[in-house]
């Protein structure tokens, strides 16, 4: 007898020889979740009032449940005939006053085979081979049609978390053995189902950067900034900011003369008003500024500008955006050339002011805050103000 190849993985399909059914379209989506259901469980007898439980819940609709159950059972069986003509009732038993799916006829399940292989041991080599062979059984994510039910979930958050495992242990075997692009192809696949996640982007910038492709790992980089910030007000762990970086300090291994160094670091194109940067930049500037306050005596002011609704509820995402922009334009044009400030969260603002002392510090941030409101008067939003001085403790020798 031929064997059966059970396909669970993303699309649900059966295959018999040349016949094959599948899922797709998500047709008699009951008829579909019983096959799963038995077949997940086929070391056992499932009473009947487990299905009937498991399809319909507490649905009262139906007047007689066992009688619908009979009919999906007879759904199910037809179409599993199209395996072979006897195929539904070889493959479903009625056994203890519950259905079992038989175990006896030779199958094979992708599941089970991704789970084996996933975990095989043996040196490394034994290990890569079977590891990559189980990547290359995930399709998707488990019963991905199914997704939203409650039996289906835990499942499939196993074999996801299995998959992401996996492929953070082939990679860095791969590129032990130089074989950087097949990590890269790998991690770019699984970035398709994890966008938001930090370890997979991380083990793609490393491998871009083993292939020299600089360029290629600080694009990867900007994507899942933008990604994370636009999503969830966030920014990159410090782990993928030092993969950053190190990507834009290998950009160029050329030996630059003090002209071309002089040029570079001239700010081109100059726009009025306050230095705008990036958070991590931000940080830098106010190190430095701490530290020329040790020598100078002077001192600095860190201003934190929050945006929440009128009463004090968080505003829309869409009202928040256009909000943040117009506030963002309106901080440059009314801060010093000397000042700097970056967005920091989702709806903050912050500000640095050098060589300001509470006083003036409080007045500028009590301008841009009134100016703000007199060009968008019906704004939807509140900005709260906060001024603290910018502390050079921790910096002395």
């Amino acid at each position: 007898m031929e064997r059966l190849y059970i396909r669970m993985l993303g699309e649900f399909s059966l295959r018999y020889g040349e016949n094959d059914i599948s899922d797709s379209g998500n047709r008699a989506k009951k008829v579909w979740q019983l096959l799963a259901y038995l077949i997940c469980q086929k070391e056992r007898s499932v009473p009947r009032q487990e299905l009937i439980q498991l399809l319909w819940g507490d649905d009262s609709s139906s007047s007689n449940p066992e009688n619908t159950l009979k009919i999906t059972f007879h759904r199910a069986r037809t179409l599993l005939d199209q395996l072979w003509p006897t195929a539904g009732h070889d493959l479903i038993l009625r056994q203890e006053g519950g259905y079992k799916w038989n175990s006896e006829i030779p199958t094979e399940i992708d599941i089970e085979q991704f789970e084996h292989l996933s975990h095989q041991e043996g040196d490394a080599e034994e290990r890569l081979d079977a590891m990559l062979s189980a990547l290359t059984l995930y399709h998707g994510d488990f019963l991905s049609k199914l997704s939203a039910e409650p039996w289906v979930i835990p499942i499939s958050t196993h074999f996801h978390n299995l998959y992401i495992q996996t492929i953070l242990a082939v990679c860095p075997l791969l590129s032990a053995r130089g074989r950087h692009e097949e990590a890269v192809d790998i991690c770019r696949r699984a970035i398709t189902l994890e966008p938001y996640h930090e370890p997979l982007h991380q083990q793609l910038i490393r491998s871009l950067l083993d292939l020299g492709d600089q360029k290629g790992a600080i694009a990867v980089y900007d994507a899942l900034s933008q990604r994370l910030f636009n999503d969830f007000g966030i920014k990159p762990n410090a782990d993928t900011r030092a993969l950053h970086r190190a990507a834009t300090q290998t950009l160029s291994t050329q030996t630059l003369p003090m002209d071309v160094v002089l040029e570079q670091v001239k700010e081109s194109d100059s726009p009025s008003g306050a230095l705008e940067c990036e958070y991590d930049f931000f940080k830098i500037l106010c190190f430095s500024e701490a530290r020329a306050m040790l020598r100078s005596g002077k001192v600095a002011h860190i201003s934190l500008l929050s945006l929440t609704g009128k009463d004090g509820e968080a505003l829309p995402k869409r009202s928040l955006d256009r909000t943040m922009d117009n506030l963002q334009e309106h901080i440059r044009t009314s801060l010093r050339r000397g000042d700097a400030f970056t967005r920091c969260s989702a709806s903050q603002f912050i500000l640095l002011l050098p060589q300001a002392n509470y006083e003036n510090s409080l007045m500028v941030t009590n301008r841009v805050v009134a100016g703000f409101h007199r060009k968008y008067p019906h704004t939807p939003a509140k900005i709260l103000s906060m001024v603290q001085p910018l502390s050079p403790e921790g910096l002395q020798d």
